[in-house]
C-alpha cells in the first residue's frame, strides 16, 4: 500500500512559507520521500499502518493551502509511468521490510 500527499501551499509571506517548510519537514520526518517538488509517497506494509501514517499528515495540515491525501495499491504504484524527459525512468521499489514474528 502507498501513501500519496500532493499539496498546493501558499509561499507568499514568511509565515506561510514557515508553515510550509515545517509541513514538508513532517512528511520527510514521517518516512516520506519526495516524489515530485509537491508530490510525497510512502510505503506502508498494511491498511492500519497506512491510516497511522494519514493520521500523522492530518495532525500536521497548515492553515491554508490545499493538501490531498491519496491510498493506490502496490499494483496501481507499479503501473505509474515516469519519464524524465522523453526518457522512460524506473519507479523505486520499496524496500523489503522483514518480519521476525
Amino acid at each position: 500500500m502507498w501513501v500519496m500527499v500532493f499539496f498546493d501551499l501558499p509561499t507568499e509571506t514568511k509565515v506561510e512559507r514557515s508553515a510550509a517548510t515545517r509541513f514538508r519537514k513532517s512528511l520527510l520526518d514521517d518516512g516520506f520521500r519526495m516524489f515530485q517538488f509537491s508530490i510525497y509517497t510512502r510505503f506502508c506494509a498494511s491498511r492500519e499502518n497506512m491510516q497511522v501514517h494519514i493520521n500523522r499528515v492530518q495532525k500536521s495540515l497548515p492553515k491554508k493551502g490545499k493538501v490531498g491525501i491519496m491510498q493506490i495499491t502496490d499494483k496501481q504504484f507499479g503501473m505509474i509511468e515516469l519519464f524524465h524527459g522523453k526518457k522512460e525512468a524506473n519507479i523505486d521499489s520499496p524496500s523489503q521490510q522483514l518480519e521476525l514474528f
